[in-house]
Parts: C-alpha cells; structure tokens; sequence
C-alpha cells in the first residue's frame, strides 16, 4: 500500500503520541500486563485508522474529453440546481460528493483544461453535509475552463477536517484525473456543472475518484 505524501507528518505525530502513551502505561501499570496490552490494542488500531486514511492506491485514469470524472471518492449527497455566485454567476448544476474518513482524500481534475480562478476562504467547521458548508465552510474553489465548457469545484472542510491542501494556480494546464489537492479526516466536494450537463449518478451513489464519470458534457 502506497502512502500519500500529506500522511507523513501526520503519520509521525500519531506514532510519537502512541509511543508515549505506551510508555505512560507501562510506567502506571508495571507489574500488570493486562491494561498494557489493552493500550498496545487500542494504540495498533488507532494508528492503522490513520494510516488507511492516507492509503493512495493506483489510479488508472481512462481520459476522455467527452466524459465529466468523479473528482473524489464518496457518496453523492447534492444534486440540484443552484445559483454559483462566486465566480461563474450563473446558474448551474451542483453534485456533491462526501468524504467520510473511510474513504481515499485524493482531489482529483474532473477535466483538463485551464484553472482560470483560484481562492481560498477562511471559515467555519459545520458538518460537512449541512446545506451551508458550501458557502460558510472553510473552502477553497478552483475553476478549469476547456473548449467544452467550465466547471467550479469547491473542497469544503467540515467538522473534523481542518486542512485542505491545493496543487493548482490560476493559469496553470491541468490533466484529467490528476490530482489537484488532499483535504484531512472527512470533508466534501462540491462541482458546479453547465445546465446542459448529463449528469450520470445519482444520490446515494458511491464515486471512485478519476474514475466514476458524473456527467457528460
């Protein structure tokens, strides 16, 4: 299992913690081996927990510019019609997707093409699924416009996620399926699609990252 850059210094931090509380037992508890193994149990588990969250498995990315691609795992939870007045100002179609701390954080492009808008907003720490996280919560938004159309994406940090990291800047040419940002311990994406869009999920259903396609252009 491959490792995700961003898990590392997480990663170092779990396994100095638990070291010390291991530590902290077997000076509390030296003759008794039972409430040590109990720690060691819980220590071994905690730190798998936090090691699968930042698991980055191979993604085979099957580009295709007709096709609109899934830009993390998760579930769907929004399809509707909204008004973007951030930076599109008009209405569009939003698909959300949510990330609970089970699945893969790996942001990846939905499309290739040109990041034509880049910002980052301080703000709140709502539950990821609540219907404001998208415009109170603290987020970031990325816009890629092709020859086919543009799209907004936003990555919403919700209650427990409190670090949302970002590859791309303004101006820059992007890749489809590759990877633009990571956001910590359950969060939420948001895509702003053209009315036009074929949208090809539907609630509830569960996305791979680069690979499940949510729309067609």
């Amino acid at each position: 299992m491959t490792i995700h850059k961003e898990g590392y210094p997480s990663l170092a931090i779990a396994f100095v913690a638990l070291f010390f509380l291991n530590l902290l037992s077997a000076r509390l508890f030296p003759s008794q081996e039972l409430p040590a193994y109990i720690v060691l149990g819980i220590s071994v588990f905690l730190f798998l927990i936090v090691l699968q969250f930042f698991r980055s498995p191979k993604v085979v990315i099957n580009q295709n510019e007709n096709q609109i691609l899934a830009p993390a795992d998760g579930k769907v939870v929004v399809i509707e019609e909204t008004e973007e007045s951030e930076f599109l100002k008009e209405k569009r179609i939003q698909v959300s997707i949510f990330m609970s701390p089970l699945n893969v954080h790996i942001n990846r492009n939905p499309v290739g093409g040109k990041v034509t808008y880049c910002k980052y907003h301080p703000g709140k720490y709502l539950v990821a699924w609540h219907p404001k996280s998208s415009t109170e919560n603290e987020r970031t938004s990325i816009a890629i416009q092709n020859q086919r159309g543009s799209l907004l994406m936003k990555q919403i940090a919700g209650a427990l996620a409190r670090r949302i990291v970002w590859y791309v800047k303004e101006g820059e040419q992007v890749k489809q399926g590759e990877e633009f940002g990571f956001i910590k311990f359950g969060s939420r994406v948001d895509i702003f699609l053209p009315l036009t869009a074929s949208i090809k999920v539907q609630i509830g259903q569960k996305t791979t990252g680069g690979k499940t396609v949510i729309a067609e252009w």
